[in-house]
């Protein structure tokens, strides 16, 4: 029995992601040849991995001859805000501040990154002045 898809980008769906996100577009092949510049991957695992992607939604496809063309159906930055998303759900009981603490905690952070976090902290709490419409 086959597993069920797991919702968040596995290692090898976020490579074929990113070849697609630097070249707007590929074929397999293109993928294939790409993915394979640092290790060897057959181009079934390839194609088999588009079939996930795309029962994901995070393909999409266009015929051209007998070759598919795909592109992402989703930015580097919903992927990030996905898989960041079910870190929080997943670890940190939906908490961004536990996820925050637990960073701050978990790396020694040097001085100018804790006042540009300070900084960032300062520009939320500000209230947003409204455009003009």
């Amino acid at each position: 029995m086959a597993r069920p898809p797991s919702p968040t980008l596995t290692d090898s769906e976020r490579r074929i992601l990113e070849v697609l996100w630097k070249k707007k577009e590929a074929s397999v092949r293109e993928v294939t040849d790409e993915l394979s510049r640092k290790k060897p991957v057959a181009y079934t695992t390839v194609l088999t991995m588009f079939k996930v992607l795309d029962k994901k939604g995070l393909v999409t496809h266009r015929a051209e001859g007998r070759a598919f063309i795909y592109s992402a159906a989703i930015t580097r930055v919903e992927a990030r805000q996905q898989a960041l998303q079910n870190l929080l759900k997943s670890f940190f009981n939906g908490s961004p501040s536990v996820l925050a603490q637990h960073l701050i905690e978990a790396h020694d952070l040097d001085t100018d990154e804790l006042k540009t976090l300070q900084d960032r902290i300062a520009d939320a709490e500000t209230p947003r002045k409204r455009k003009p419409e």
